[in-house]
């Protein structure tokens, strides 16, 4: 069940999909909710990314991230593709290290203007991760399961430092 708070994002969430879509379905609304139900706590938040690439361009991407405190903190690199450089310039920004192991995308309903699942796992050590995120740019939602997950683990080793000290 969908806290009042939880129910609100997903309002505007629905709100912006609709902006974008014009036709939302019960497959899209689903994945809007499941996706505000799935979200960690928000240590770092997306506000912005670009990427920049081609069939004779090295992709490139800018992200803002938001942190608890309000800063915005930007970074850009190269990758090996758009979604690579995104990766590449968020952990320029979160700096925690991490390895990839699992990148999923999946079209929550036909058409271009798709609703797309991105559902991603990361290894911190021997810890695993998980982070999904629904958009109809798929390069956004890459971003934003990514940071999920990377939330996740931020605050689970916040967790482990706050422990020790206690102990």
């Amino acid at each position: 069940e969908l806290s009042e708070n939880d129910l609100n994002k997903a309002f505007v969430r629905f709100k912006e999909v609709a902006d974008k879509k014009k036709e939302i379905s019960d497959w899209d609304l689903e994945a809007i909710v499941n996706d505000e139900i799935q979200q960690a706590p928000d240590l770092f938040k997306v506000e912005l990314v670009q990427v920049s690439c081609g069939s004779n361009a090295q992709p490139t991407a800018t992200v803002t991230l938001r942190t608890p405190d309000g800063e915005e903190l930007t970074d850009a690199a190269i990758g090996t593709g758009p979604v690579d450089a995104v990766y590449k310039a968020i952990n320029r920004v979160v700096n925690v290290p991490n390895e990839l192991i699992e990148f999923s995308v999946q079209s929550v309903t036909g058409g271009i203007d798709a609703l797309g699942e991105v559902t991603i796992r990361l290894r911190h050590e021997s810890r695993v991760f998980s982070g999904h995120a629904a958009n109809t740019d798929i390069i956004v939602a890459s971003a934003q399961a990514y940071v999920n997950a990377l939330n996740r683990l931020v605050s689970a080793l916040q967790q482990e430092v706050k422990e020790e000290v206690t102990a």
